[in-house]
This record gives C-alpha cells, structure tokens and sequence, in this order.
C-alpha cells in the first residue's frame, strides 16, 4: 500500500513538470538509447521527444521493404517533428513529392535538406519545399533524376540563403537551370554539378564572388563556359576530373584567370595541352595541389612552366603520365621550391637515373607511388550543418 502511494507520488509529480522543464531535461540526454526511452515513457514525453527532435536521417538500405517502410512514416515523422534543422533522406525512390508537403508546411527551422536517389521526387516536390524553407543553407540532390530547371528556378527563388548545393547526376538540369541559382543565391561557396553533361558552364556567367569550391567531374564544358565559370573571381577549388569535350579541344586554358585558385584537379583531362598548363602555371599563383595523373597531352613545355612559376605548390600528381620525362623531371626538381609531395607511378619514360638525382637532389620531397582519385577539402565537411 506504501509502494503505490509513493508511485502515484512520483508520477503525480512527473506529470506536473512543464514542457520548458522535460525540454531541459531531454537535451541534457547524450546517448540515443537515452533519448528514446525519454520518448517512451508516456505520451507527453513523446510529445516533447519529437518537439526537440532536431534532425532526421534515413540511411541507405539494402532491403526494399525498409525503403517503403520509410516512405510510409516519413509523413507521420514530419508532422510530429515541427523544428528540424536537418532532413537527410536516401534511396527513397518510391518517394512521391506528397510525402513533402509536411517539410514545406513546419520547415521554417529546416537548415538542411538532402535527397540521395530519391529519383520520384519531382520538381513539384522541390517547390513545396523551397516555399516552405526560405532558411535552407545545404541543399542536396544527388541522383534526383527527374529534377530539371524549373526545379531549381524554385529553390532559388525561395531560399537566398542557400551556401551549398549537391547536384551530382541531375543529368536533366542545363545552364539555365544553373543561372537562376547565382542569379538569386548570390551567397553560395560550394557547388557540384558532377556527370551534369547538359551543363556547359556558360550558367556560370555574372557567378558570384562567394563561389569557392567546385565539382564537376565528368562534365562537358565548353571553353566559353570555363571562362564564364571564372567570372566570379572566387574560386579557391575546382575538381574537373575526367572532363569531356564534344569536339575534342583543350578548353581548360579559362582556368588561367582563377587568381585565387589553390586546388586543381585535372586528373584524366585527356584534352589537356601544354598551352593550357602554361596558362594554369602562370596565371594561378596561389596553387599548392594540382593533380595531373593521366594526363597524357602534358610534355616537356608544361612540366617546365610548372617547375618556372608554381612557387607554391606542396603537392603535385603526377602518375601514369606517359609523357613526362628526366627532363620534365629535372624541370620539376630545379623550380617548385615548396614541392612537399610528389604522386609518382607509372611514367615510363622516367628512368631510374632520373629519379635517383630527383632523390638526392630534393631528398625532402616526398615520392609516393598511390594515386589519389580525390584531393583538396571534404566534401562531407562542405554539406555538414555548422
């Protein structure tokens, strides 16, 4: 009889605590085994658990009954969870754009948003979102296939704020699509419109200064929209990995007038010429990594612009180049006086004389024979909410 009087005690003075009180209570909770017993413990408490609920992750899954077990209850999850700051959904791809319509509707607090592979989401669903999250900073929409233009036209007139923006395999978006974002986002840094092979960069034109890290591998730029991509003035990192070219021309000489650019990756840039190295070397001062791995059209005149005029390169990719030789060596090893790390591997024309004397001449250089497939900052550390 004493037990239930003190447990009616107890739960009378539970039930009496404020939502203030259970909220300064729940934050003060560090593991999620903690937090969800938290939400366990009555209906009030759940109620409080979601209120303060402020991010919501559906991972990848190899299992298709998860995936539509997730596209269930996302609208249920979204209605209970009025203040997220980050929604981060992948694979989802029976995903429909009404499922969005809780995000638009309490996404106020909404900071960051991510769709991966969510190929059902169309540019209705984009839209409800962008009206209903005018403070989105990371957008992320990679292998959302049915995304085009319209799409983006919307977010960008809905969230100015935005700073970062994954577009990875949009493959329906072109440079109009792309305009609208700079035209009305004038605050981005960090884009990536990787394998967007209907972008050719002229969208880029009148881009903002704040534009500092680029993605775009495997794309199909023309030289007019390299030169457009270098407008801003900004540019601090720009990965053009395997870039393709539709009438097989070096257009990368545009990339000569990226004063500010620091990382460059042309890895597989099969097109690339000694003009345009020449270009690069002497017209970007500040680069301290550039990756020239497979990149067969660089010869003696472009090793030897880079030994004359990379004063601050620490590190230098240069592996299954075939057409570096002792003498693009020896240029390398008499001029970049920083040169910390060299990727080298698989350059037939070098012979062991000629690394040996690279050895011992510059026994501080770093000679490393794996080959980097990405270099420069973390994507994730781009997209990751402050």
């Amino acid at each position: 009889m004493e037990k239930e009087m003190m447990d009616n005690s107890i739960e009378g003075c539970i039930s009496c605590l404020s939502d203030d009180c259970l909220l300064s209570i729940f934050n003060k909770l560090e593991s999620e085994s903690d937090r969800n017993a938290f939400g366990l413990t009555c209906k009030n408490w759940f109620k409080v658990r979601n209120i303060a609920r402020k991010s919501l992750i559906f991972h990848f899954s190899f299992d298709t009954k998860v995936y539509k077990e997730h596209a269930q209850c996302l609208p249920k999850m979204l209605a209970r969870s009025p203040y997220l700051k980050l929604i981060s959904l992948a694979g989802l791809n029976e995903l429909s754009d009404s499922a969005l319509y809780e995000v638009g509707v309490s996404g106020t607090s909404l900071q960051s948003f991510s769709l991966y592979s969510c190929s059902g989401i169309t540019d209705d669903g984009l839209a409800q979102v962008s009206i209903g999250c005018p403070n989105l900073v990371i957008v992320e929409l990679y292998r959302c296939l049915n995304i085009t233009d319209l799409g983006l036209e919307s977010l960008s007139k809905g969230c100015h704020s935005l700073k970062s923006l994954n577009l990875g395999y949009c493959t329906a978006i072109s440079d109009r699509g792309i305009s609208s974002i700079f035209r009305n986002c004038r605050n981005i840094c960090a884009l990536i419109i990787s394998y967007c092979r209907g972008v050719s960069g002229v969208g880029f034109r009148g881009c903002p200064s704040t534009l500092s890290y680029l993605e775009a591998e495997s794309c199909m730029l023309s030289p007019e929209g390299m030169l457009d991509i270098s407008s801003g003035g900004g540019l601090q990192y720009i990965n053009l990995y395997n870039l393709r070219s539709s009438a097989g021309l070096d257009c990368l000489g545009g990339v000569g007038s990226m004063k500010k650019l620091r990382v460059l990756n042309l890895r597989m840039c099969r097109y690339l010429t000694d003009d345009s190295v020449v270009a690069i070397a002497s017209g970007c001062p500040l680069i301290e990594e550039w990756s020239l791995a497979v990149c067969h059209g660089v010869r003696l005149p472009g090793w030897s612009a880079i030994g004359l005029n990379c004063n601050k390169l620490r590190v230098l990719h240069v592996n299954r180049c075939r057409n570096i030789c002792d003498q693009g060596l020896q240029a390398l090893k008499d001029g970049c006086v920083r040169l910390e790390v060299l990727h080298i591997h698989g350059c037939g024309k070098i012979t062991n004389n000629g690394l040996a004397l690279f050895s011992i001449t510059r026994p501080s250089v770093k000679q490393m024979v794996d080959e980097a497939m990405s270099i420069g900052p973390s994507i994730e550390d781009l997209f990751r909410l402050q």
